[in-house]
């Protein structure tokens, strides 16, 4: 397989691979979903706003498994036919500490990556019920696009769960920027 190649306009810098654009989008979402699990109070983890709805505990989970499952795709060891994530941890401190170890873990593992890592594809969903060939950078940014959606989800529970909504994009109803 060939490497992708642009030419950037005369004078301009250069245009990063696939690879570190990911990286460095990965890191400025990181950056912003730390804010909010920061800003969620620890007495409220196990809240959530509905009975079928995860807790909030298990929503930062989630933010460790997806980034998990980049890794395994980077190093064409995902499985998404097994039997499904492990277990969150019992308390927010251990989630949260998961949190942060698999993101420095996932960003240590794309930092090592050479930029033809992320190019091929892996077996993932295509459809319900479905697995098929899929490309490697569209399953690394899939999983990061769902991590972005419930980190949506996150700003939802830690208003109903009484804390402050931190800026995300824009000023937030608690954090305003006048």
């Amino acid at each position: 397989m060939t490497t992708p190649t642009a030419t950037p306009p005369v004078g301009s810098m250069a245009i990063p691979s696939p690879r570190q654009q990911f990286l460095d989008v990965l890191r400025k979402e990181h950056e912003t979903t730390r804010k909010v699990v920061e800003a969620f109070p620890a007495d409220q983890s196990e809240f959530k706003p509905h009975p079928r709805s995860k807790s909030a505990r298990e929503l930062v989970w989630t933010f460790s498994v997806e980034e998990a499952l980049i890794m395994k795709a980077l190093t064409n060891s995902l499985n998404v036919a097994g039997g499904g994530p492990p277990p969150a941890p019992e308390s927010w401190s251990g989630v949260v500490e998961a949190f942060r170890k698999t993101h420095a873990d996932t960003i240590a593992a794309l930092e090592s990556a050479r930029d033809e890592d992320v190019y091929g594809t892996v077996k993932f969903f295509t459809g319900p019920k479905t697995i098929g060939d899929v490309p490697k950078i569209e399953v690394l940014y899939f999983m990061l696009f769902d991590q972005i959606h419930h980190r949506g989800q996150m700003t939802v529970y830690l208003r109903m769960a009484g804390g402050k909504v931190p800026s995300i994009y824009g000023p937030s109803a608690d954090e305003p920027w006048r």
